[in-house]
């Protein structure tokens, strides 16, 4: 069988069980604040499980969930987003300008760095400090990516190219397909809602996608924090160590240098065929290996520059 094959079969089954689960500890008939530390743990996993299914369709994006069959992979890429509500199609259009200009610039797909005109005030800086951990520790970044498919969604293609270069060569045609994918995902969502009713709606989808929100914002920049900035745009990034279970949650996500480098690797080769960075990068962006550091690193806060510095 497939190797994608499997995966898929694996991420559409345990999104199953883990949602059969978080229902049944619902329904128990327990002190609640049990039920709660029963519950917490699991609604974390779903979190990370809806970042399984963005990590699935980024194999698609990449086209290499069946890279010898386009349609194959975009049903399938499409099928396991539809919970997340995602179009493959504005998912590739975005994910292909991150790779090819990676924080090329302060100004180009840079999250963690804001640029004023002048010095920045003290208040400038509370402001972007607020923006930047309401980003990262509290769902901002879900809540800018759900806007952003929103906004591409609907304004005609001759606009989505001057707000944004990743959708030069949009077309009329792509954004019907994406109009129509979307559809699909919300009445996914509706369809759980009206027939099986609200408790099963918000315990498989509805609190799932709130976790989801959180474990996205947290997670979607650790890969480029306070890593270098300039041409190499395959360079500013790093990879941490394998961390069991969430990795294999995340697919080998932790490769994320040997992705960027050699993005058409597929995500059960990246282990076994892992690339250290150029010197000069791996010194500045490799300062730590530990997933949960990244992670914490991100409180350091944004960087805040000037038009003046250059």
């Amino acid at each position: 069988m497939h190797r994608n094959t499997k995966l898929i079969i694996e991420t559409i089954s345990v999104f199953l069980l883990v949602s059969v689960l978080a229902v049944f500890i619902q329904r128990l008939e327990i002190d609640k604040l049990i039920k709660t530390m029963l519950y917490v743990p699991v609604l974390l996993f779903q979190g990370l499980w809806f970042y399984r299914f963005y990590i699935v369709g980024h194999e698609a994006s990449h086209k290499k969930l069946f890279a010898d069959n386009l349609q194959a992979n975009d049903f399938w890429g499409s099928i396991i987003l539809l919970p997340l509500m995602v179009p493959i199609t504005i998912y590739r259009k975005i994910h292909y300008f991150h790779h090819g200009f990676n924080r090329k610039d302060e100004h180009t797909s840079a999250l963690d760095t804001f640029v004023v005109k002048k010095e920045p005030t003290a208040f400038q800086k509370i402001y972007y400090y607020i923006v930047w951990y309401l980003s990262v520790f509290f769902g901002g970044f879900f809540i800018h990516s759900l806007v952003s498919v929103i906004l591409f969604l609907f304004i005609p293609p001759s606009l989505s190219v001057k707000i944004s270069p990743a959708f030069k060569g949009w077309t009329m045609l792509d954004q019907l397909k994406s109009i129509a994918l979307f559809i699909l995902g919300v009445s996914l969502h509706l369809s759980v809602f009206f027939v099986f009713g609200k408790e099963i709606y918000l315990f498989t989808l509805g609190y799932p996608m709130l976790s989801f929100a959180w474990v996205l914002s947290l997670l979607v920049y650790i890969f480029h924090y306070d890593t270098t900035i300039g041409d190499g745009v395959r360079y500013n990034v790093r990879s941490v160590k394998k961390v069991p279970v969430i990795s294999w949650i995340l697919m080998n996500f932790n490769e994320h240098a040997t992705h960027h480098q050699h993005p058409n690797i597929p995500w059960y080769e990246l282990p076994d065929k892992r690339k250290a960075l150029p010197d000069e990068y791996d010194e500045k962006n490799q300062n730590t290996w530990n997933f949960f550091r990244a992670i914490l690193n991100q409180l350091k806060g944004p960087h805040i520059t000037h038009e003046h510095t250059h």
